[in-house]
């Protein structure tokens, strides 16, 4: 297929540039898989929609304030935590940034001494710092917002999902959005009535920032990450399977994840280790049932694995109307569930 049939006019008016007050109150779209058929609800209604039995999978990735910039205007956003005190970063500009060159930040509190240029314009660096590393960023660093955000935020808070938790293998450079809707109360109300909820772990990468270049999509490069299933995340999944209920992914990375960790018989196996499935129109999905996700850029990989589960035709006809009811779009825009 080519990139351009993934192209739809989108009006920049429409861009959320600031989350809505509550994080649940945001308007969903219901897509039958099926036939094409749109329903207009609003975001807690995904109560409704659900059955007992059912699961949802969260991706439980926390998002770090991975954005560094010094008193002389050198950029780093930390991309991949790797062993030790070695991360890759992307940097700009990238002439000071040379191996050997030590880079300072927060007034000396954090040291990056660059180590190599490896693929892709990445550093791989070492960073020197006293304490932990987590709360210097949370005082030093800036959340890493997509370039589509041009306002100002007034609380960072709100580009993490409530059950968002630290893990030792990495984090997020960007938010798994889909997760952002869900309030402490509607996860506890889902499961009052049945709803199984699932945590998987994908840590999303800069690629998620890096637009799709190749006309054939099929040549497209699938950036790689993170992703882990664990041993009781997958026996939820696999019994919820056996007991005939429906499996929905909490955004594109939480597909991504179990498709990743699915075997031919349809079977989710536990593990941990790096993906770079590329899932677009003509993929035979055998992890999921469904799909809550937001509303994504033109010409995206997003756009194209929502094309997967929904259909082409069935997408654009939805993008389209979506646009037509004004609905909010990308990170803090509204949702879009497929079944």
């Amino acid at each position: 297929m080519d990139k351009k049939d993934f192209f739809y006019e989108l009006p920049k008016h429409l861009i959320a540039q600031q989350p809505i007050e509550r994080r649940d109150g945001s308007r969903l779209m219901k897509l039958e898989r099926t036939t094409g058929k749109i329903e207009h609800r609003m975001f807690t209604d995904i109560i409704d929609l659900l059955q007992p039995g059912d699961c949802i999978v969260i991706n439980d990735s926390k998002v770090i304030p991975a954005r560094l910039i010094n008193e002389n205007g050198v950029e780093f956003l930390l991309h991949e935590r790797l062993e030790g005190n070695r991360w890759t970063t992307l940097t700009k500009p990238g002439r000071k940034a040379q191996p050997g060159d030590e880079i300072t930040f927060g007034g000396g509190r954090l040291r990056a001494r660059v180590l190599e240029i490896i693929e892709g314009g990445l550093r791989e660096v070492e960073l020197m710092h006293d304490g932990d590393l987590e709360p210097l960023l949370e005082e030093i660093g800036e959340m890493p917002l997509p370039h589509y955000i041009e306002e100002k935020q007034t609380d960072t808070a709100r580009y993490q999902t409530v059950y968002a938790k630290a893990d030792e293998a990495g984090a997020s450079v960007a938010a798994p959005t889909a997760g952002l809707h869900f309030t402490e109360e509607l996860l506890a109300a889902l499961q009052k009535k049945g709803i199984n909820i699932a945590r998987v772990t994908l840590h999303v990468g800069i690629g998620t920032f890096r637009p799709v270049k190749e006309d054939d999509i099929t040549k497209h490069l699938m950036h790689s990450e993170y992703c882990r299933v664990s041993d009781e995340t997958a026996a939820l999944l696999n019994q919820t399977k056996q007991n005939g209920g429906r499996i929905i992914a909490i955004g594109t990375t939480g597909c991504r994840t179990l498709e990743s960790r699915v075997d031919d018989n349809g079977t989710i196996q536990p593990g941990a280790g790096k993906t770079d499935i590329f899932i677009y129109p003509g993929y035979q999905f055998r992890a999921i049932d469904g799909l809550l996700t937001n509303f994504h850029l033109p010409e995206s990989t997003l756009i194209m694995l929502v094309s997967a589960i929904a259909g082409h035709e069935n997408t654009l006809a939805a993008y389209n109307e979506a646009v037509a009811q004004e609905y909010r779009f990308f990170s803090y825009g509204d949702a879009m569930l497929i079944m």
